[in-house]
């Protein structure tokens, strides 16, 4: 069994969603943790178990952070955290349950496991994986929007993503 200790300041958790049907609006979560276990020698051994503080989404702009933060997007006073647990992990995909304001459903994601490294700043081995994908925010009671006069919605309902984590190996 291999451990393995979540490198923080070399990860990030982004996402975007589609703003008045023309534009793409980015942001990210700044305070967030996963652990990592199994055998880094075998794919199929590892799981995954992260957490995203909803309260730190940050998106360049304090109101629409401070909406986002509300009842109408995540309830993040109701609902602090969102979480993913995942269930089987193989070369390519990741499959967990993920918990959004509440609601739980079965998810499969596109991941790439880039092995390990010795990182010469420190001298030690780490690794690294990517999940990417997206999920339709309604399905988690996210539901929010207000129809254009031409037509269409202030905001997509499908919301992309990108997790990049590095984990620090520890014999």
């Amino acid at each position: 069994m291999t451990n393995f200790k979540l490198d923080p300041v070399h990860s990030s958790v982004a996402f975007s969603v589609k703003h008045l049907m023309v534009s793409k609006i980015t942001g990210e979560f700044k305070d967030f943790d996963g652990e990592l276990t199994g055998d880094v020698n075998d794919v199929s051994s590892l799981r995954f178990k992260g957490s995203v503080k909803v309260d730190s989404i940050d998106t360049r702009n304090a109101d629409r952070d401070g909406h986002l933060k509300s009842a109408d997007f995540f309830d993040a006073e109701q609902y602090p955290d969102i979480t993913f647990v995942s269930e089987s992990i193989t070369d390519s995909k990741v499959t967990g349950n993920l918990t959004i304001k509440g609601e739980t459903h079965q998810e499969t994601f596109d991941i790439e496991y880039n092995g390990a490294s010795k990182n010469p700043m420190s001298g030690g081995q780490v690794t690294g994986i990517v999940v990417t994908g997206k999920i339709n925010r309604e399905d988690y009671g996210i539901s929010w929007n207000q129809a254009l006069e031409t037509g269409g919605v202030m905001v997509s309902k499908d919301v992309a993503f990108t997790v990049g984590l590095e984990f620090a190996i520890e014999e």
